[in-house]
């Protein structure tokens, strides 16, 4: 693919500053069509693709959790480990506001606002993972290392099957 034939966002820019190497992955973004839809076009198991999930802790506490496509986040799990009272999904103009990022194409890379960054533990055992690249139908394939290195998420295990 030519270097121009992706889009530079902001997501694209933070791993270049951080030397991160990615593959950009293009596919028709399709509303409510999830990590599923993106897996089937790029021929890729459903697993690999991570979603980015804008969360609120206590009402009042955003943060980001990476998440395998073809699970959920045990909300339940999530603020047992965190040590909080709750845990839910943050409101989606709140998300694209905090994020920069429309959903649908939010990335944990340059984000406007500094979040904590969780990561599914079982993320870092696969050698290639599809992420959202800063827009819809962008996904970058990068090593979960790199991600690990300039992300430093904490690692959690709140994965449920769907």
């Amino acid at each position: 693919m030519a270097k121009d034939a992706y889009p530079i966002t902001q997501g694209v820019r933070f791993l270049r500053k951080n030397g991160v190497e990615f593959t950009p992955c293009l596919y028709p973004y399709v509303d409510h069509g999830g990590t599923g839809r993106a897996a089937e076009f790029l021929c890729v198991p459903e697993h690999r693709v991570i979603k980015t999930l804008v969360m609120e802790l206590d009402e009042r506490h955003p943060i980001i959790v990476l998440m395998h496509g073809d699970r959920e986040v045990s909300v339940r799990q999530l603020a047992r480990q965190l040590g909080a009272k709750q845990a839910r999904p943050c409101d989606m103009k709140k998300a694209e506001r905090l994020t920069g990022y429309q959903v649908g194409g939010i990335s944990p890379f340059g984000t406007k606002a500094r979040f904590e960054i969780y990561m599914e533990a079982s993320i870092l055992e696969l050698d290639r993972i599809y992420i959202n690249g800063g827009k819809r139908g962008f996904l970058v394939a990068v090593d979960p290392g790199d991600i690990e290195r300039v992300l430093k998420p904490v690692k959690v295990n709140v994965a449920i099957e769907q």
